[in-house]
């Protein structure tokens, strides 16, 4: 229980003064990043050119300036991409959408003014910062104390790093994704046969105890806090497909030993253009029994799960009240809108409470963690400011550090509670 706080917050606008205060100063923990510690070198991306080069924002110059082909596009060096990007979004055309408002937002919270010589201004503000500066300033404008990594032991350039035993900023903690060992069995296979697994295409109990061998080893190495993978929304579970056989022998054994949650993120379909590259991916309705049956099954495995489909929202919310072993988290992809974020927050502290993980960044570029956590945390207090208000008008003494605890809970608790078993597993 919270501390009882003698002096109950009794007006709209305490209530409201409180949750601002709470939502700004409480720093909080970003569950699912692409961002990569300095040790990565190239891997961690940041800078104006690459936050302008986004690919939600590729997608938007691609049918905002037609005259300018995808093949075009990609045949341009990266700051002539951002110069395009800028002049066709930024110049030519009010900066309305949600991924251009953010683009703003970082510019102005780095002391750059946001008019139509911001993408100048800000490559003459990044001539002189090094990377090391950079991540201070950006975890603290943004408030973010730790970012987990997305780690994929399949990726040769990542996997060096990890194999070289260098030190990671403690401030980047591991989550190691197999979606190459779920979603192209053939291709892993020869991937984990040059690392030394003896794998065959075929399923045979030396191939699971091989690919389990793979599973121990590289979290013995990264140490992660959950495993995860990028699943399509044609997804099911059970199936007799190669996913499922993994899943059953491999996968949910190595969780359920290992302590370990697994993170799925559902509802994908891939490369539906496939000319816009990373920016072509689309979204799928996903049927959820599989989800059902999974949480159902194995009760001592965790899953934290996000899904991309709106329409898949109300039923992850149902289905989380029957299982505690499910974490929803997250307003991921398109969903990382604001009106779209209001409407699920909403939805998932009235069926929930406060035992979901609100958001993460899915940032590919880190200076996109300033405008994502600005943005999130302005709607998410928004929400609780309407959800106390409800709960005072009940008579219920509301605290200030009633509130704390429960923007705590949201913003680290609840995943450092998850991801940590309470006890010794049988």
């Amino acid at each position: 229980m919270p501390p009882v706080d003698p002096k109950p917050l009794r007006t709209p606008k305490a209530i409201a003064e409180a949750v601002d205060r709470a939502v700004a100063r409480t720093p909080l923990t970003d569950l699912h990043t692409h961002l990569y510690a300095p040790t990565f070198g190239p891997l961690l991306l940041w800078g104006i050119d690459e936050l302008v080069t986004y690919h939600y924002l590729i997608a938007e110059v691609l049918r905002t300036d037609r005259s300018v082909t995808p093949a075009d596009y990609w045949a341009m060096g990266t700051a002539q991409r951002a110069d395009h990007i800028w002049r066709v979004l930024f110049v030519e055309n009010e900066p309305i959408s949600e991924a251009r408002r953010g683009v703003l937002t970082t510019l102005a919270k780095l002391g750059i003014a946001p008019g139509p010589s911001g993408l100048a201004e800000a490559r003459e503000y990044f001539r002189d910062v090094t990377v090391e500066d950079h991540i201070d300033t950006v975890l603290r404008l943004s408030n973010v104390q730790s970012a987990v990594m997305t780690n994929d032991p399949f990726d040769d350039a990542e996997r060096a790093v990890w194999l070289a035993g260098s030190d990671l900023d403690p401030r980047f903690r591991a989550a190691m994704r197999i979606d190459m060992l779920l979603n192209a069995w053939e291709s892993a296979t020869v991937k984990l046969r040059g690392m030394g697994y003896a794998v065959s295409p075929v399923f045979t109990r030396a191939t699971y105890a091989e690919v389990r061998r793979f599973l121990d080893d590289w979290a013995d190495r990264m140490r992660p806090l959950y495993l995860a993978v990028s699943l399509p929304s044609d997804f099911a579970y059970p199936a007799d497909d190669a996913r499922s056989r993994i899943i059953a022998n491999c996968v949910l054994p190595f969780c359920r030993e290992r302590g370990i949650p697994f993170a799925m993120m559902v509802g994908v379909k891939r490369l539906i253009n496939p000319a816009l590259r990373l920016a072509g991916d689309g979204v799928g309705l996903w049927d959820m029994r599989s989800l059902e049956r999974l949480c159902a099954g194995n009760p001592e495995v965790r899953f934290l799960v996000t899904v991309l489909a709106r329409e898949n929202q109300h039923e992850l919310c149902v289905t989380a009240r029957k299982f505690p072993n499910l974490l929803p988290f997250g307003c991921w992809w398109f969903l990382n809108d604001p009106s779209l974020i209001l409407e699920m927050t909403r939805m998932r502290v009235e069926l929930l409470g406060f035992s979901f993980v609100p958001q993460h960044s899915d940032a590919r570029v880190l200076d996109q963690l300033i405008y994502k956590w600005e943005h999130s945390r302005e709607l998410l207090a928004r929400v609780l400011k309407e959800k106390y208000a409800d709960l005072a008008a009940t008579g219920w003494p509301l605290t200030e550090d009633g509130i704390r605890h429960d923007v705590r809970q949201l913003f680290s608790g609840n995943l450092e509670a998850f991801v940590s078993p309470p006890g010794p597993l049988p």
